[in-house]
This record gives C-alpha cells, sequence and structure tokens, in this order.
C-alpha cells in the first residue's frame, strides 16, 4: 500500500521537498521567502509548533529550530501564550553616499537610496549587534525592580553627570574589565559614544583647535561627526600594527581620535610600542580620545587593556600643572542596543567640569530609568552573563562567515577575525573598484561596506563585513553571495 501523503495547507509545505538531513534550512527557507513576497504578513500568527509538526508529520524540535532561526532573524516573534507573530520586516538599507553639503557648510545624512526586505536581502554593514539577544527578561525584572523602588523625586531632573548609582556601578567594571583606574566622580554618563564626541569636539572648537587626526581607514562615522562640529579630520597611515605614531607626530595635529584595542575598520591592535610612543606623544598634546566600541567582543585572542589604563596618573595636587590627556569613552550599542543611547565618558579631570556644563545645556541628563536598569543590571552580574552569552553567539557566527569565505574564496585576505562583529576581506586582484563591487553585492541582496568608504586617502580596496546580526545559515548564504559576484567579475 502506498505510504500516505504528508503535507500542509500552510504554504503548501511538503517536507518530501527537503533536503536529506536539512529539514529545519528547507522550513526557515520556506517560511523566510513567504515573509519576504507577503504571503506571511505582518501580525499573521504562524501555526503552534506540535500542530505543525504534526501536520508534515516530523519532529517538533525541527519547527522549534526553524522558529528560533526566524526569531534571531527579527522576523517574528511572540511571547509566552501568544504565539509566534511574523514581525514587520525591517529594510536593507541602500549604500550610503558622501554627505550633499548644504549651504551652511554643516553636512547632510546620506541621501536616500532603495532599499530591500531584509528576508530577501542580508545587511553585513559593520557595528550592528545581535539585536534579537537583548536580554529582554532580565530587563524587564530590573526595570520592574527599578520602578518599585525608585522614590518620586528620582524621577525629576537628573544630574547631567549621570546618576550616581550607574557611575558607582561603572567605575569598578570598567576597573575589571578594561583596566581604568576611575571613580564614580571621574565619569561622565553620556547618549553614546557619539555625544562624548560632539561635546569634546565643540570644546576643543572653543580652545581654538580645528583639527583633529583620524585613523586611516577609519571609522567613516567618526570623520563626519568631527566635520560637523568644526573640526578637519586629519587622515593618518594605519598598518599592521596600528595608528602610525610617526606620521600623527608628522601631522602637526595636536589631538587624535583612534580605536586602539580593536583598529576599525581593519581589527588591528595597537601595538605595545606605539602605545608607548602615543602616550609620550600625548604629554606635548592636547589630547587623545580613546573609542572603546566593542572591546568586550574577543575570540582567539587575549584581552587588550584600554589605552587609559596605561595613561600616567599624575599626583591630584599637580593637576594644573600636569593635565591628564587621555579620555576614554564606551557604550552599550554593541553590548546591548544602540536604541538605548546609554554610554560612558571618562575625560581628563581639568575638562570634566565644562563637560558637564555642555551635557547641561545639550539635553539637560541622560534618562534616570534606563541609567538604573543598567545599574542595576551591573550590580547582580546580569550584564557580565549577557555578554558571555552573546560572545558565544558572536564567534559561532563569525566562524560560519569565515569558514565559507575561506573555502569559497581562499585567494582572498581576511583579518581583524580575532575580535569584534567585523571583518575585512581585500582581494588579490589590481583596480578592484570596491565601490562598483559593493553596489552589484547589493543588487544581488547583500549590503556589505567598500572599505574606500572608510578612507580619506587612496589605499588598498576591500569589503566591511559585520556578522553579528545573522545566525550562521545566513551568514553562510551571504558568502555564497559574495564569491558568486566576485568570481562573475573575474576576481
Amino acid at each position: 500500500m502506498d505510504q500516505p501523503g504528508r503535507g500542509t495547507d500552510f504554504l503548501q509545505l511538503d517536507p518530501a521537498t527537503a533536503p536529506v538531513r536539512g529539514l529545519p534550512g528547507w522550513l526557515v527557507a520556506a517560511l523566510r521567502a513567504a515573509i519576504a513576497d507577503g504571503r506571511l504578513p505582518a501580525g499573521c500568527r504562524l501555526p503552534a509548533t506540535r500542530t505543525l509538526a504534526a501536520d508534515l508529520g516530523i519532529s517538533r524540535g525541527v519547527v522549534v529550530e526553524a522558529y528560533r532561526r526566524l526569531t534571531d532573524e527579527g522576523l517574528v516573534g511572540g511571547h509566552r501564550g501568544g504565539g509566534t507573530l511574523v514581525l514587520a520586516p525591517p529594510t536593507l538599507p541602500g549604500p550610503p553616499t558622501r554627505p550633499a553639503r548644504p549651504p551652511n557648510g554643516a553636512p547632510r545624512g546620506p541621501l536616500p537610496r532603495p532599499r530591500l526586505p531584509v528576508a530577501a536581502g542580508i545587511d553585513l554593514s559593520p557595528g550592528v549587534p545581535d539585536l534579537s539577544a537583548f536580554p529582554r527578561a532580565a530587563w524587564l525584572r530590573a526595570e520592574r525592580a527599578v520602578l518599585t523602588e525608585t522614590p518620586p523625586d528620582e524621577l525629576g531632573y537628573g544630574n547631567p553627570a549621570g546618576h550616581r548609582r550607574l557611575r558607582e556601578a561603572l567605575a569598578p567594571w570598567l576597573a575589571r574589565t578594561r583596566g581604568l583606574r576611575v571613580t564614580s566622580d571621574d565619569l561622565l554618563i553620556v547618549s553614546g559614544v557619539a555625544q562624548a564626541m560632539a561635546l569634546l569636539a565643540q570644546q576643543l572648537h572653543r580652545d581654538g583647535i580645528d583639527e583633529i587626526a583620524v585613523e586611516d581607514p577609519g571609522s567613516r562615522g567618526a570623520v563626519e561627526e568631527f566635520r560637523y562640529w568644526g573640526l578637519r579630520p586629519v587622515p593618518v597611515a594605519v598598518d599592521g600594527d596600528g595608528l602610525r605614531i610617526d606620521a600623527l607626530a608628522d601631522s602637526g595635529a595636536r589631538a587624535v581620535f583612534l580605536t586602539p584595542a580593536h583598529q576599525f575598520p581593519t581589527g588591528v591592535v595597537l601595538a605595545p610600542a606605539r602605545r608607548r610612543a602615543l602616550l609620550a606623544w600625548a604629554q606635548d598634546a592636547e589630547l587623545v580620545l580613546e573609542d572603546d566600541y566593542d572591546a568586550e567582543f574577543r575570540y582567539d585572542r587575549a584581552p587588550v587593556p584600554a589605552l587609559h589604563a596605561s595613561a600616567p596618573q599624575p599626583v591630584p595636587a599637580l593637576h594644573a600643572s600636569a593635565p591628564q590627556r587621555i579620555a576614554y569613552a564606551g557604550s552599550t550599542s554593541k553590548t546591548l542596543a544602540p536604541a538605548l543611547r546609554l554610554g560612558w565618558f571618562v575625560p581628563p579631570p581639568q575638562r570634566y567640569a565644562d563637560l558637564v556644563a555642555a551635557k547641561h545645556a545639550s539635553d539637560l541628563a541622560s534618562p534616570t530609568v534606563a541609567q538604573l536598569v543598567l545599574a542595576r543590571l551591573l550590580e547582580s552580574g546580569e550584564y557580565d552573563r549577557h555578554i558571555r552569552l552573546v560572545r558565544a553567539r558572536h564567534r559561532a557566527r563569525r566562524d560560519a562567515l569565515l569558514g565559507a569565505l575561506r573555502a569559497t574564496l581562499p585567494t582572498a585576505t581576511v583579518q581583524g577575525v580575532a575580535a569584534g562583529l567585523h571583518l575585512l576581506v581585500t582581494l588579490p586582484a589590481d583596480q578592484v573598484d570596491d565601490r562598483a563591487l559593493a553596489d552589484q553585492l547589493h543588487a544581488a541582496g547583500v549590503l556589505v561596506h567598500p572599505l574606500s568608504w572608510h578612507r580619506q586617502r587612496p589605499g588598498p580596496p576591500g569589503l566591511v563585513l559585520g556578522y553579528a546580526a545573522h545566525p550562521p545559515d545566513r551568514l553562510r548564504e551571504a558568502a555564497a553571495t559574495i564569491t558568486r559576484v566576485v568570481r562573475r567579475d573575474g576576481r
């Protein structure tokens, strides 16, 4: 007797069409395609895992795994008792273009570009963390406790320097994880590293400093931020040991912005000899601004302490005659979510009071409730546990992308893989236009950054790929697309 046919009316799914040992991937691909083409619109409820598994005649674990992968991609979500719902699909933005200048000379944001549904495309923009891993349950528990225990007068306008409870929780955490020797009175709570840069840039400009050295290649966002606030970014070359301090000295700049623990975008670490040379240069300069943007995520190397931790600590009574030169900035944007807009800033002591005043003039103070929730997560150890969990997820994702690229593009050079949320791919061919290559990849459904976007001066081409926001199977798909486009052009 013939075996009864298996399948379900839901999307007319038939497991007989699935590859051997590939049921989860087959189901994920089918659901993803249905979300992309509108057959499963936002708000649509997916079948219960037991129901769909029974209809298809497959293990419930296969359906659970498929729903988990789609949740990781941000395509579905749900809560206990509410089922699994299709979420409104985010969009895959087009590559940014060089901003146009309005009449007053201030830069505008990127010009509009075509967008692709993320279900049909993969956004490998660097700097995007795994937003699906946000610790919602831990955050809700902490927020509930904060709202229960916080007296009414704490909900007024807060201290522009930041809530003392958060600063007192951050100081020992920074000492333990990044080697900083600071107290709560040294910390300024800011709306991310961008606000720290903006406040400091305005102060430098008022002090008559009109330029700042930046790494080249380096963060395009930092370059545009400094330009906006009236500082001219001076490009300084980066090599395998990080920022070239001899080139920094020759630049004539008296301030510098850099990412020493994991240079963006090359991923190199500022070598010990360079660190010593930079600290020596700083003694006769005005400022070193250290952006510690993703130091929590390392996989194949020992932790690198913050540059600020190595800076000479002058005797307090001598601050006036021996001012400190190192400023340090970090945030929760890569560890939790950029939307929180929570960061910390350790400026030189002689600049602290003016920066607090500038923070007050800018936005009065950072949100109190969010500060208290973060403080509670730090105090309870939940923040550290979350970082360890996400670090393991990121490592698996890095391994998937790295392995796929090395298997399919053996002639490519991949670097910056030991830490962070992105890697850099360079190709051996001469005269490669990485912007054109990025445009071709975008047309094929994969958004990447060409390395030239992050340069001010000419240099070798490459692609900067972020991997934290996608599960391994999607990263392997992206690698296959990259390989196909590169080989099609004969590179």
